[in-house]
Parts: structure tokens; sequence; C-alpha cells
């Protein structure tokens, strides 16, 4: 393996990539000139195209032994258009990637009742953000059986780092549900999933998935205090589901009505990780002590 494609270059990208140029050739699918600057500044090639337009793709055919998809679907829908674009351009020659890792979601088992759940789960997604995780990851499970592609597949739950927490919205005065109406969420450091993702590059099983997540069990409330603590601001408000409704906005309601535990056994296992934050507490310490985290792998 010697050429990787990072098809979405968001922040988890970003810190995959100084590990990657070390020791590979990476090329990165941007859309914006901006973006290419970033990127050979990183030491990593430029390929300017958009996921939307299949023919800016053309280029991808035959490019890299192994391709890093990080890129979400489209906003609308219950599809995920660019993932096909993606995986036609990447089948239009003989010359196909080795691997693919792609970072889903947990969203995608939906609410599990705050029930402890693995990989065996089913996947039963409520909201259509959730459907086009689904769409996204059976098609390329079908890519990887069809051309033998080893595809793995990472289930990621709430991403946050140092400058990824939800200090805005505790500041604001958002409020939180009371405890007897909580949910359970899941959450791993952004530096971990970019860690997990090259691993999985070189451990990843064929047509695996592995939910991608810490070692914490929190309620969203819990959460939402632990961050106050952890950075000298009041705990946010704790509110009934029915009042909770008349404050917030769909979309954040959208993450209060799902609730699951889920395991990561498997993560440990077979990718053999060694998570540098697996609690919430030990990544809030490390943000809290500094906003310029290193980079998340080894040299």
């Amino acid at each position: 393996m010697k050429r990787i494609l990072v098809v979405g270059c968001g922040d988890v990208a970003l810190r995959a990539i100084p590990w990657l140029v070390r020791r590979f050739r990476v090329f990165a699918l941007v859309r914006r000139t901006e973006a290419a600057e970033d990127m050979r500044r990183l030491g990593a090639v430029p390929l300017l195209a958009d996921l939307d337009d299949r023919r800016s793709l053309a280029r991808l055919a035959g490019i890299a032994d192994a391709v890093l998809h990080f890129a979400p679907p489209p906003a609308q829908g219950k599809t995920d258009p660019r993932t096909r674009h993606l995986l036609a351009a990447l089948a239009s020659r003989t010359s196909l990637p080795q691997h693919l890792i792609y970072i889903s979601t947990t969203g995608v088992y939906g609410d599990c009742g705050g029930a402890h759940i693995d990989e065996t789960r089913p996947a039963r997604p409520r909201s259509p953000r959730a459907a086009r995780r689904v769409d996204a990851e059976r098609q390329l499970r079908a890519f990887g059986r069809r051309c033998g592609v080893g595809v793995s597949v990472l289930r990621a739950p709430g991403i946050y780092a140092s400058e990824r927490l939800p200090l805005e919205r505790i500041r604001r005065g958002d409020p939180v549900l009371r405890a007897e109406d909580d949910v359970y969420t899941n959450h791993i450091h952004a530096d971990d999933l970019a860690r997990l993702a090259v691993l999985a590059l070189f451990r990843g099983r064929t047509c695996r998935v592995y939910n991608a997540v810490d070692d914490t069990e929190f309620p969203m409330g819990e959460y939402f205090d632990a961050v106050a603590d952890a950075f000298g601001l009041a705990r946010p408000q704790r509110l009934s589901r029915e009042e909770i409704a008349l404050r917030l906005p769909a979309m954040t309601l959208s993450f209060m009505a799902e609730s699951r535990r889920i395991g990561n056994r498997r993560m440990y296992r077979e990718l053999r990780a060694h998570l540098r934050y697996p609690t919430v507490s030990a990544g809030l310490l490390a943000a809290r002590q500094s906003s310029a985290l290193q980079s998340p792998l080894p040299t």
C-alpha cells in the first residue's frame, strides 16, 4: 500500500493526514482552491473535484491503493448519491483500491431504549440523516463484495475535541433533559477517531462494522454537566421532555430522541486499539489544559 486517497477533508481527516503523509503518497479530494492550499501545506496532493458532480471524479480511477471515505451524505433525502458517485469512479478501471474505510454514525441503530448494544444490533434508523448513512453502508458493502475490496465501516457517535465542545450552548443557557427523561449518549475524541480510521486500514476485516466509541456511559445531561464543570461554567438547567420541546430547535431535539449504550469490544479486540482518551473525563482534562492537541498518531 503506497497511495491513499482521502475523501472528505474535514476535522478528522486533518488529524490523520500529517501521520499518513510521512508514510504514503496521499491524495486529498477537495472542492475549494483554499482547501487545496491547506492540503499542500500538510504534504498531501490536492485533487479538485466534487462528489455531487460525477464528471469531476473521473481522475480518481486507479489513483490509490486505499481510500479513507470521511465525506457525509447530502443534507436531504434518504440515499447517499455522493457515495454512489465515488464508487462508480473508483470502479471505472480494473485497478481498484485494496481497502476502503468509511466513517458512518451510531445513529443507524436508532432508539434502543438505553439498552447495551454491539455491532450485531440491526440498523433501524429513525431519521433521514441516519437513513442516508445506512444507504451509504449498504452501497459500500455491496461494492466490497462485488469488486473484492476490503471495506470496513467505523460507526462513530458524538465526536468531540477541545474545539468541538458544546460551550456556546452552555453559555447561552440551553437546557438539557432532567434525569428521569434523559438519554444515554456515546462519544469519541476526534484524535482517537482519526487513529481508528488508520488502524482499520491495516487491521480492519472485510465487510466488518466497528463501533468507534470510548468507554464512557453518560446520560446526555451528565455530559453537559461534565463540560460545564471542566470550564467553570454553570451547569445547564434540567427540564422535562415537554418543557424542553418548547425551548430547543428540532435538530437539537432529534439527538434527545434516541438512547443507547454502545459496546466497543470488537474495536479493541480486532483493531487492537489503544485510545488516547478512553473516557470523556480524560478528553476534557486535556482540552482544559491545552486547546492545541497534538497529532493523534505516533511518529
